[in-house]
């Protein structure tokens, strides 16, 4: 089955009315596939909870655009839902940007989120200490990426991450001043990172046209997809749950392992044995290169085994991998 571009995917999810579209962290390409199972339609590729799942690296400007490309490339190729990478301020000037671009839309890859903040001062969502860098600055880094996209792939999503709601040197004005002139300069998806309040949603909803977020960080609980649709907002950012619920299961099932040795995966077994999962397990492959690929192409390039050798057991459901 052909299916559309992930970049054409993407942007019609974007402006999809009537649901709201849930976005959150693939940690890595088997998880993601895990999370495609369970009805996932989009993916956001943090350098924080992404990136730096995979180097152990701090979101703090020192994970490099080829290690960015790369860990999103292995996930946006593993899957059908679109995913999105986080480009942080650009990793450099106008043609770093340009590039960043340009590589996304090679490697399958949906769309990029620009950050507004300083490159020298860049910190990650929520820390404290966050400025935003001087608006002519942020405006090239948009032009650069929204001309590239015109280029190459006019469906491909460039995304505006705004953080003058919470920085030190701006404010909720400021914020609802940048984010118009970011939607101005063609930017296609705006997030708000840090409203303070249900009413600080509506009025930059209101102020700011097209597909728009925002984060929950400062609120007292996320809104319910009820509540955003009510305000006018179709797109849900959901990426921190996703990590919080694989740390803690892992870390209690360890800690009960350490305890209870074996015991322990035997009850776990046992207490999931008609989960879809342990049934049928996760296949892993990208673009047809899997275990039933290999056995097409061993057949046709290596001679049949001599007569009176064992065959090779197949695999039975519920069998684990054993790396």
């Amino acid at each position: 089955m052909n299916l559309p571009r992930p970049t054409t995917r993407l942007r019609h999810l974007l402006h999809r009315q009537g649901k709201v579209l849930t976005v959150v962290h693939p940690p890595s390409a088997y998880l993601a596939k895990v999370m495609e199972m369970a009805g996932v339609e989009a993916g956001f590729i943090g350098t924080s909870a992404v990136v730096g799942f995979c180097t152990g690296l701090a979101d703090v400007g020192v994970a490099s655009l080829t290690e960015c490309l790369q860990v999103a490339e292995w996930i946006a190729r593993s899957v059908r839902f679109p995913v999105i990478l986080d480009g942080d301020t650009g990793h450099g000037g106008i043609m770093a940007v340009r590039r960043m671009v340009r590589e996304c839309i090679r490697r399958g890859v949906a769309g990029v989120r620009i950050d507004d903040q300083p490159i020298e001062r860049k910190r990650g969502t929520g820390s404290a200490g966050i400025w935003v860098e001087d608006l002519d600055i942020v405006l090239a880094r948009y032009r650069a990426a929204v001309e590239m996209r015109n280029e190459l792939d006019p469906d491909f999503v460039v995304m505006a991450q705004c953080y003058a709601g919470e920085a030190q040197n701006s404010t909720f004005e400021d914020a609802l001043r940048r984010m118009r002139a970011y939607k101005e300069v063609g930017v296609d998806w705006v997030q708000f990172s840090a409203p303070r309040s249900v009413e600080e949603i509506r009025i930059a909803r209101q102020a700011i046209p097209g597909p728009f977020s925002v984060m929950f960080g400062h609120l007292p609980r996320p809104l319910t997809h009820r509540e955003l649709l009510e305000l006018g907002i179709t797109i849900a950012w959901a990426t921190v749950p996703v990590h919080q619920v694989i740390s803690v299961a892992l870390y209690d099932f360890l800690r009960d392992y350490m305890e209870r040795d074996t015991q322990a995966v035997q009850d776990f077994r046992q207490r999931y044995a008609e989960h879809p999962l342990l049934r049928r397990g996760v296949p892993l492959g990208v673009e047809g290169e899997d275990l039933a690929r290999l056995r097409e192409l061993e057949a046709r390039y290596f001679p049949p085994p001599p007569q009176g050798m064992p065959a090779t057991r197949e695999a039975r459901p519920g069998d684990a991998p054993h790396g």
